[in-house]
């Protein structure tokens, strides 16, 4: 169940979708890679000719494109799926989410949620993903062995966690994630606030002041529900983002997830500090807290990325069906079928995740240099069937399912629709005694 990285591979036979600004497809393309970075791109018979020893990843009839990236979750949440549906993400929060949490999540059970919810998104094609949750070492852990890149944090609120008792708790694991994992090849370390309304003013300067010291992603919820508005308008007379520019939180490293929620005064200070966004659209959706204006963000110059969510609230963590239906929702909300056409999807979907997360340099599109994180989707079915334009094929037909083979970093995880780095009999076992235990709450 390993795959080296370093060993010369080629991806050789689909239709390969660099994503490079202005590229054009390349059919019977190939991707060859060596020491986890990818060394050449170009017509299959070409790179064969050049890299005749290498192993072949057969690729024909496949779409190849960069590794999807998941730029807001909470992954060990994967083991509340569906425990409360139906209900305003307030009281979905705290009258069912925090106390089934502070009963039920430990080191051990956040470990098993984690491997639980890696195992879902490289079946479906991330190769990169987030976490904001709680015993983020362990989530890092669990992440490094499975071979999944991510963006990691102990997640800062200022009431007792499962793995924190106080907010100082909080940044003293962060600090330590940022110790440890400062040069881990796929685990990034970043810190997290929870939200605007639940950390203080003063928590969350140390938070925005942590990630500049470091260099590292500040994750923060915000402008997610009216509710929210409301009460920071209430109670600071601004609005949330308004409040978190005049704090002097906001920055580039900042990954704002949601957003829905804006005024254009608050688009305009968004892209003023060069603030990424998460776009979260199952998840807004199922709670009912509103379409975020990502046209409007993409029309101010905003990077606008995607993300799951938790399984909590979306309820999978399937990013090609959350940005197809993002690409569908902002067309029927804006009455312009013109809108967030399928490159524009797909740069979401890739390039700028990994701008957002800060790991454009490494990922995001298949460039000689950057590491090897691609997926391959099969085209033989009859959902691909024809394919005059696969951009538009990968926006509105095709399915995670579809998903082959999974390299993260030269490293092949899911080959022939099979993971290769994880058991998944035994992690659906143990989620499935962990359910037991929910059930009991």
């Amino acid at each position: 169940m390993t795959d080296s990285q370093s060993s010369e591979k080629l991806v050789l036979g689909g239709t390969v979708l660099t994503m490079e600004t202005g590229a054009a497809p390349i059919e019977n393309g190939a991707v060859a890679v060596g020491d986890g970075r990818i060394v050449a791109v170009g017509r299959g018979e070409e790179l064969l000719a050049m890299f005749p020893s290498a192993e072949v990843i057969d690729a024909r009839g496949c779409l190849v494109m960069p590794g999807m990236v998941n730029t807001h979750s909470h992954l060990a949440m994967s083991l509340l799926r569906g425990i409360a549906d139906d209900i305003p993400l307030k009281q979905w929060l705290e009258d069912h989410i925090w106390p089934a949490e502070s009963r039920l999540m430990t080191a051990e059970v956040v470990r098993v949620g984690t491997r639980l919810a890696a195992a879902e998104q490289l079946l479906a094609g991330v190769t990169t993903t987030t976490d904001m949750y709680f015993f983020g070492a362990d989530a890092a852990e669990v992440l490094m062995e499975v071979g999944q890149r991510a963006v990691v944090t102990e997640a800062l609120i200022d009431y007792p966690t499962p793995s924190c008792p106080t907010p100082e708790d909080a940044l003293a694991r962060q600090r330590d994630l940022i110790a440890n994992l400062a040069a881990h090849p796929l685990v990034t370390p970043s810190v997290a606030a929870h939200a605007p309304y639940s950390v203080s003013a003063a928590n969350l300067v140390r938070e925005a002041e942590l990630a500049e010291e470091h260099g590292v992603p500040f994750q923060i919820h915000l402008a997610e529900t009216r509710w929210e508005v409301q009460k920071l308008l209430d109670e600071k007379g601004k609005s949330p983002v308004a409040y978190l520019a005049d704090l002097g939180v906001l920055s580039e490293r900042t990954v704002a997830a949601h957003c829905v929620h804006l005024s254009p005064e608050d688009i305009a200070l968004l892209a003023e500090f060069e603030v990424k966004v998460a776009h979260n659209p199952v998840s807004n959706l199922k709670l009912a807290s509103g379409v975020a204006p990502v046209p409007a963000l993409l029309a101010s110059g905003v990077t606008v990325a995607l993300g799951t969510d938790g399984a909590a609230s979306n309820n999978t963590l399937d990013l090609l069906r959350d940005a197809q239906l993002a690409a569908l929702l902002h067309k029927g909300s804006s009455g312009d079928p013109t809108v967030l056409p399928a490159r524009t999807v797909l740069d979401m979907l890739t390039a700028n995740g990994a701008r957002a997360l800060g790991l454009e340099r490494r990922v995001g599109t298949l460039s000689p240099g950057r590491e090897a994180d691609l997926v391959c989707l099969s085209m033989d079915g009859p959902n691909a069937t024809p394919t005059y334009d696969p951009y538009s094929h990968l926006v509105c037909a095709a399915r995670s399912a579809d998903v082959r083979h999974v390299l993260v970093r030269g490293r092949v995880v899911v080959r022939e629709r099979e993971l290769q780095t994880i058991d998944l009999e035994r992690v659906r076992a143990q989620a499935g005694e962990v359910a037991r235990r929910v059930r009991g709450l």
